[in-house]
């Protein structure tokens, strides 16, 4: 059987760790490896991981990197052929939960990435008896919940550390569809999320996340058809924000100066995927756990093709 490795990044939310890892222990067949980034804890994360996990792969980051930086390192440093993301507050419903997802991943190889459906506090309909409807590929996937194909992963160029948080999701899924591989949906396993409220702030969410939309077009899309999707996005997001008020909407500029100076990052790495390659992606479904419907948040709709055609 091909070996999975489980990696989780935290920053001071020890007790939802502290759950998540008592759920690990638990698994059968247990993973090959844990892996932790305790990326800027100045709470009591560490002793916790040191005492009670000794067993777990501890990396530590003094000062914040962010999320995404945490699971690119720990991708290119896990010895499993399939890595397992979890959140802090997330874990797997079922103990066999690596026995399950295993031979799929052996049965497809063209699964970049296979992610489940997940009952979550953020949306209490799925608490309950839920359909999550049918397995499926889709444009991108949540990192509380996903298998990742390492061998893929190195293959591509992976998720892009200076996004710090947010939409490294869908980048790396719009990788992975030009490369001719799948982003899969299946509920051959759940995944618990408890969703926790801790260092969590829902307009910093959404700066991050349409900053990093913004530089994901300029790494991605082709010329010239950048320009149109670069200016669609912005606008979508501008939408949005003015659908939460004006204390949101007067507040945009802040991304936007944070997204114009990592423009020249984001020319420096800019790795194109061909146009038709982007359509095809943008065709693909949107999951969101809402029970089994597959859209999309209104700020996250991506540009429909014909419109940018």
């Amino acid at each position: 059987m091909a070996t999975v490795s489980i990696m989780i990044t935290t920053k001071n939310r020890v007790e939802e760790l502290r759950r998540t890892c008592a759920v690990l222990r638990q698994l059968a067949p247990p993973p090959l490896e844990i892996l932790v980034t305790a990326d800027g804890c100045t709470d009591s994360t560490i002793d916790f991981l040191r005492t009670e996990m000794p067993q777990a792969r501890l990396i530590i980051h003094d000062l914040g990197q962010g999320s995404i930086a945490a699971r690119d390192r720990m991708l290119r440093e896990a010895r499993g052929d399939f890595v397992l993301s979890l959140d802090d507050d997330s874990y797997p419903e079922q103990a066999d939960c690596l026995a399950r997802l295993v031979p799929l991943l052996e049965h497809r190889p063209q699964i970049a990435v296979l992610h489940f459906p997940q009952r979550s506090d953020e949306y209490p309909a799925t608490l309950g008896p839920c359909d999550f409807g049918p397995a499926r590929a889709t444009r991108s996937f949540s990192s509380a919940g996903a298998v990742l194909r390492r061998s893929a992963y190195l293959a591509l160029p992976g998720y892009p550390p200076f996004f710090f948080h947010a939409y490294e999701e869908p980048d790396y899924a719009l990788q992975c569809v030009a490369a001719g591989f799948e982003v899969f949906f299946s509920p051959v396993v759940t995944i618990r999320h408890h969703y926790s409220g801790t260092a969590r702030n829902e307009r910093r969410t959404h700066h991050r996340h349409a900053r990093n939309e913004f530089c994901s077009t300029l790494l991605r899309v082709p010329l010239p058809y950048v320009f149109p999707v670069v200016l669609y996005r912005a606008l979508s997001q501008l939408r949005y924000a003015a659908t939460r008020g004006a204390d949101w909407l007067v507040r945009e500029p802040v991304w936007w100066a944070q997204a114009f100076a990592k423009i020249p990052r984001c020319l420096a790495l800019r790795r194109p995927v061909r146009w038709s390659d982007y359509r095809r992606w943008l065709r693909l479904p949107e999951v969101t756990y809402l029970g089994g419907e597959a859209k999309a948040p209104a700020r996250v709709e991506p540009a429909p093709a014909e419109s940018i055609s």
